[in-house]
């Protein structure tokens, strides 16, 4: 009875990591760019009580007895599934139509990657995200640009008060990774590179795999609300099937030790 408490415990601890895990995707629903998290569960060791033997003599005994001591959570894993395509209409906010990443340089240098494309024109001229990361490799925008294009492919043009025809400054560049489940998220839709993702490319929208940028738009979370409730019901009902666990083993315990 006591291993019964501590299984059920472990039960219930991991419904709980399930129902944050949850409560983060529902809290993010319209976070541009967001990516939703599924909990994955693991059984955890058995106890041997009785081998399974073969025939001998007569005697066998085909089916052992082992008892499981319950259940971890293994990992969080980002599931990079597309949002929904929101037309915004402004100029510098741009989605991703299949694969890749934007890549930014965050204030200590470092490489991080995003799906969020509202960029902006920082004092300096140069594309930026929200936090002011600069967009790598880094565009600038000249002072006098009355419009800006950027097409599928990344080609960013610009026209400017004196000229008629538009002129290219840059080519948003896409990262893409064989498993991008592997990236560790550093927060504000910000992910940064591990062993595990991979070797990064980088290559031009549109061309060798890469997903198309499309203009005017933005990425929506891939949370959908009544899945996230479904499991929310069914993570309760667990954690609640689990207390019950501990009920009735403290009530079999309390019936045991009135034993006179």
């Amino acid at each position: 009875m006591v291993r019964a408490l501590s299984t059920a415990a472990t039960g219930m601890n991991a419904q709980q990591t399930q129902i944050d895990i949850i409560a983060n995707n529902l809290a993010n629903v319209n976070t541009w760019g967001f990516k939703r998290s599924r909990g994955e569960f693991q059984d955890l060791y058995y106890q041997q009580i009785r081998a399974a033997t073969a025939s001998q003599q007569g005697s066998a005994n085909p089916i052992g007895l082992e008892v499981g001591q319950g259940v971890r959570v293994m990992s969080s894993q980002k599931l990079f599934t597309a949002g929904d395509m929101m037309q915004t209409d402004a100029p510098l906010d741009l989605a991703i139509e299949g694969r890749g990443f934007f890549r930014v340089t965050t204030q200590n240098g470092s490489p991080a990657y995003t799906r969020a494309g509202q960029l902006h024109v920082n004092e300096q001229g140069a594309l930026v995200n929200s936090d002011g990361y600069a967009l790598e490799p880094g565009i600038s925008i000249p002072p006098d640009a009355t419009e800006i294009t950027i097409n599928r492919e990344g080609i960013v043009s610009v026209k400017q008060s004196d000229q008629e025809d538009a002129v290219q400054v840059g080519q948003v560049q896409l990262t893409v990774f064989p498993n991008p489940a592997g990236l560790k998220s550093l927060g504000r839709g910000l992910f940064a590179a591990t062993p595990t993702t991979g070797e990064a490319f980088e290559g031009a929208p549109g061309q060798a795999g890469v997903g198309a940028v499309q203009q005017g738009a933005l990425e929506g979370s891939n949370v959908k609300v009544v899945e996230e409730m479904i499991g929310l019901i069914s993570a309760q009902r667990a954690y609640e099937i689990n207390s019950k666990v501990v009920q009735a083993t403290d009530q079999m315990l309390r019936e045991a030790s009135n034993i006179r």
